[in-house]
């Protein structure tokens, strides 16, 4: 029985905020499109192409200070018309040292169907806190 978007897109998620937790770089490359734009939640700085997320978050896996990172779907609206959807949610960062919360805020995460995967080909942050 096929997957329904929305539950694909929640597993997919799921992937990305284990990849993120284990600072596994290999699980993160496959679950984002080759030209995937990340628009940062403070500064809006951005991260253009698979290849330059992969490097920062490379980066920020080295950090002695590591923050982990997780995304909650709150909802995810799937086009009708184009084999895309919208996620929203909300995202919080929690150091592996403390487990303290460090920063929370909202986000959209725009996905589309490449083949048989969901990809992430573009999301924007809100930090508000």
């Amino acid at each position: 029985m096929p997957t329904s978007p929305d539950l694909a897109i929640r597993l997919r998620r799921a992937d990305f905020n284990r990849a993120l937790a284990e600072a596994d770089l290999n699980a993160i490359g496959p679950l984002l499109a080759p030209g995937a734009i990340l628009v940062t939640g403070s500064d809006s700085a951005i991260i253009s192409g698979r290849k330059a997320q992969i490097q920062a978050w490379k980066r920020e896996f080295a950090a002695p200070e590591r923050t982990i990172y997780t995304r909650m779907p709150d909802a995810i609206i799937v086009s009708t018309v184009e084999p895309i959807a919208m996620e929203h949610g909300h995202w919080h960062g929690m150091t592996v040292a403390s487990g303290e919360q460090l920063a929370s805020g909202t986000y959209s995460a725009k996905w589309r169907l490449i083949g048989t995967d969901w990809s992430i080909e573009a999301e924007i942050y809100l930090t508000l806190a």
